[in-house]
C-alpha cells in the first residue's frame, strides 16, 4: 500500500480502539450541513414572519433593490421552508437531497444578499452559514460518503 493510502486508513480509523463510532470521511461535515441547514430553515421562517409583520427589528427607512420588507419577508419565509425541507430530505441521504441542498443554500446566499438593507449583520451572517453548508454538501456528499472513499 501506497503511503497516501496508509495515512487514509490511519485518519478514517483513529478511533477504532475507543468508544467513539467509526465512519466515512466527511461524515461530520454532512452531519453538520444538515443540522445548519435545519436551524438556517428555523431562522428564515421567523424572520420572514417578522418581516411580513414589518416589525421594529429592521432598518428604519431601508431601501430594498426592489419591493419593500413585506415582499422579501415573503421571500425569506419560502426559503425558510425550502431549507427545513432539504434539511429532512438529507437525513435520507439520497443524492437528489444533496443537491436541492446546495440549490437552496445556493438561492438563499443571493437572497441573503438582497436582504442586507433590513438586517446587514445578520444577513452576512446567514451568507456564511450558506457558504458553510454549500461547502459541506459539495465537498463531502454523494458517492464519496457512501462508499466512504
Amino acid at each position: 500500500m501506497s503511503q497516501a493510502a496508509d495515512d487514509y486508513v490511519s485518519r478514517s480509523v483513529r478511533y477504532a480502539d475507543s468508544d467513539y463510532p467509526v465512519g466515512p470521511a466527511g461524515s461530520g461535515w454532512i452531519l453538520f450541513a444538515g443540522v445548519l441547514l435545519g436551524f438556517a430553515g428555523v431562522w428564515n421562517t421567523i424572520n420572514g414572519m417578522l418581516a411580513i409583520g414589518k416589525s421594529k427589528v429592521f432598518v428604519a427607512d431601508a431601501e430594498y433593490i426592489f419591493s419593500d420588507l413585506r415582499t422579501w419577508g415573503w421571500i425569506i419565509l419560502f426559503l425558510g421552508i425550502l431549507q427545513l425541507a432539504a434539511a429532512f430530505m438529507l437525513a435520507s441521504g439520497s443524492e437528489f437531497a444533496r443537491w436541492f441542498g446546495i440549490g437552496v443554500a445556493g438561492l438563499n446566499a443571493i437572497g441573503q444578499l438582497y436582504y442586507v438593507p433590513a438586517q446587514p449583520w445578520w444577513a452576512m451572517a446567514m451568507f456564511a452559514v450558506d457558504i458553510l453548508i454549500i461547502y459541506g454538501l459539495a465537498v463531502y456528499a454523494g458517492k464519496r460518503l457512501k462508499t466512504g472513499t
